[in-house]
């Protein structure tokens, strides 16, 4: 199936992903149990006339027709460009070929400007290019002659529509509509762009409104040897629990790196939630039907008091209502400020610490609170973002009254949307996702319609440094593994893919490092929706696999350790990483990522008290080295094992105390090894399902 599209344009229409249909009500909560079906909505044929087009395009799109201009392109399959101009609504849609029609404009010839092309037809060898991900490529010519519509960026043509990989008939109509609503918004990204538009106006103005209700800051004449700190504005957009936009978010943020320490700031940590907590409570929550919900603290940097001297300049698009030299003090603590993490946290842990809670130590931003009747009332706050849980329904209702009264906060309801994370739970379980984060990075690199592949990394092929391969550009090389790296929260089948990739981001990237992040993004292609399946079990055990690549690394030879976790039978944590030592044999670096599995496993059993899950059994550790195994339950002391010993007395402790217990685990059932090497297809998707991922949008 063919389809032309331009680049810049959206590949799918809003509300829509290539003409799924979004009309169908389902029973479940957020997903059908199974695997859901393709299907494509027909739109009223009376809006086309006529058509050629083999299959109907979405009712969001109609074609663009011009009476001045014949003989139309076939096209076969919907593409969503955006109608050419009113007068031309009448005749089917056209297509151009930018060099033909430059050498008929120099000729004066009326002919077509274009060809019927179909899966069958071909253009000169010499026109067509082919790019990495397996698109055809027509190179642009001088196109000042051509409707404005069509002037814009490379036509390019590919068989892989994103419509054939993700579809939105397994949802509920609440949840199908959240995320479609995700699709459909557009986010300025300067003043200038959101002052043309009434909402994000008025989300502007109630910002400096809140700012100085809040005593912010002071109007002032900028004090001789000071220097003002920047500032700029932030966009975005905030949703109910039902998925529809609940308002236009416009933030003030200072430019905290023109900051001088020991001047304008002093200290600075704050800790932030952990995802593996998070995880944690998701399988928790889902295993003991506990409720999770979502706040929102509006303005919550606002909130810190700021003790150091600090002035900023005066917002972007309010300057000419002040004086040249004048200034904002600041009196409150600001978003960009670099003290102003630490100084809001510090607020919020003494307001929630007065109402009883007591603070995590395994992870700073958990506060727990038991009832006498043993329920459970559990906070985490990442910034500003909060999720409550536990199965103690009144005094989580004291909780939000509690912070209501103390900040401004925002409910939003049963979790939805967290930190880039779409959460759909049914009665079957709950499914974690960043759907919404692939299709911006797909859109972002020109990927929507490469060619998608079944692995992440080639079984075939190590990582190195060619020394005639060409450099690229080292900083959108580090952006798009950045990108990758935050991905990987919810995916771990591309987590030895990216620690891969990242291990080149300061030494010069090459066309080959390069060429490896494109192969995940072309995977991502493949699988869009998939996401992490906590679902309701009944194993109440913590279970940890470890594995290791001996001397897999072709440059220095070191070896790649990984380890899953699972809590009661759901993953929640995982990681891929090159070890730091060389190792001289396999049993060494199997056992160094033993022990790094068991330091896991055992801050894992640190949470789960904390979350007052107290268990007396000890952590399962899975291991698929029988040497690895044998140094640590036998006293042996020599010299093939001394360079090792604080990990075997490590380990030999632990197991002597019936903390952890140590199991043999054939390779081919080692989880773990998917974090350790590139695997081939069968061996990748057979480790992909016992990590428990789940596509709630696969069409097939």
């Amino acid at each position: 199936m063919d389809v032309s599209f331009f680049e810049h344009v959206f590949f799918y229409p809003k509300s829509h992903v290539q003409g799924e249909s979004m009309n169908e009500h389902q029973v479940w909560e957020s997903f059908l149990e199974g695997v859901p079906s393709f299907h494509s909505e027909s739109p009223n044929p009376s809006q086309f006339a006529p058509t050629e087009l083999s299959t109907p395009m979405p009712p969001s799109v109609q074609p663009a027709q011009h009476t001045n201009v014949p003989s139309p392109v076939t096209i076969q399959s919907p593409m969503p460009i955006q109608p050419i101009a009113p007068q031309l609504a009448n005749e089917n849609l056209q297509v151009y070929i930018r060099r033909r029609k430059r050498q008929e404009l120099e000729h004066g010839s009326q002919s077509t400007c274009g060809q019927y092309i179909d899966s069958n037809s071909s253009l000169p060898e010499e026109n067509i290019g082919e790019d990495r991900a397996g698109e055809v490529l027509i190179p642009s010519i001088d196109d000042s002659t051509l409707p404005i519509a069509l002037r814009k960026g490379v036509r390019r043509c590919t068989d892989h529509p994103i419509g054939n990989y993700v579809t939105y008939e397994g949802l509920s109509p609440s949840y199908r509509a959240f995320a479609t609503s995700l699709d459909d918004t557009q986010v300025p990204n300067t003043i200038q762009e959101a002052l043309k538009i009434s909402e994000w106006k008025k989300a502007v103005q109630d910002e400096i409104d809140a700012l100085e209700k809040n005593g912010t800051w002071t109007i002032t004449d900028l004090p001789v040897g000071k220097r003002p700190v920047g500032c700029k504005w932030i966009f975005t957009i905030k949703y109910k629990a039902d998925g529809s936009v609940e308002r236009f978010k416009a933030r003030l943020v200072a430019r905290g790196f023109t900051q001088s320490y020991g001047i304008d700031y002093q200290e600075t940590f704050a800790p932030v939630a952990k995802l593996n907590t998070i995880r944690i409570l998701l399988s928790l929550a889902v295993n003991q039907d506990w409720c999770l919900q979502q706040l929102d603290i509006k303005n919550a940097f606002l909130n810190g008091d700021l003790e150091e001297e600090v002035y900023m300049e005066i917002p972007p698009g309010f300057e000419e209502s002040m004086a040249k030299n004048q200034v904002c003090k600041l009196q409150k603590s600001l978003y960009g400020l670099k003290q102003s993490p630490r100084a809001w946290f510090d607020r919020f842990t003494k307001a929630v610490l007065k109402l009883g809670y007591k603070q995590g130590q395994a992870d700073h931003t958990l506060f727990v609170k038991k009832s006498h009747a043993g329920k459970l009332a559990i906070l985490i706050v990442y910034v500003d973002d909060i999720i409550l849980s536990g199965n103690d329904m009144g005094e989580l209702q004291n909780l939000k009254k509690y912070l209501s009264e103390e900040f401004e906060v925002k409910d939003l309801g049963n979790l939805k949307y967290f930190l880039g994370m779409e959460v759909a739970r049914s009665r079957k379980g709950i499914v974690v996702s960043q759907r919404k984060y692939i299709f911006d990075l797909l859109k972002e690199t020109g990927m929507l319609g490469c060619k998608p592949i079944d692995t992440p990394m080639d079984s075939q092929k190590k990582l190195g440094i060619e020394k005639e391969s060409t450099p690229v550009d080292r900083g959108r090389y580090q952006r798009l593994v950045g990108r990758l790296i935050y991905l990987s929260h919810t995916r771990p089948d591309i987590g030895f893919a990216v620690s891969a990739v990242s291990q080149f981001m300061h030494s010069p990237p090459t066309e080959e490092h390069m060429e490896a992040v494109y192969r995940i993004l072309r995977y991502l292609k493949m699988t869009p929706g998939k996401g992490l399946f906590f679902r309701k079990t009944e194993n109440r055990d913590t279970e940890v696999y470890s594995d290791a690549d001996w001397a897999g690394n072709i440059i220095d030879r070191r070896s790649t350790s990984g380890y899953c976790s699972f809590v009661w039978g759901n993953l929640v944590t995982w990681r891929s990483k090159k070890q730091s030592v060389v190792a001289r044999s396999s049993a060494e670096t199997e056992y160094r990522a033993l022990a790094q599995g068991i330091c896991e496993g055992i801050w894992i059993k640190r949470v789960l008290s904390e979350l007052g899950q107290m268990s007396s059994s000890p952590i399962l550790m899975m291991c698929d080295n029988q040497a690895a195994i044998s140094i640590a339950k036998n006293p042996v002391h020599h010299d093939r094992t001394k360079h090792v010993e604080i990990d075997r007395h490590f380990i030999t402790e632990k197991v002597t105390s019936e903390t952890v217990k140590l199991n043999y685990v054939p390779t081919k059932h080692q989880t773990a090894d998917i974090l350790t090497k590139a695997l081939p297809r069968p061996n990748f998707e057979d480790l992909t399902c016992k990590l428990g991922l789940y596509d709630i949008y696969s069409p097939a």
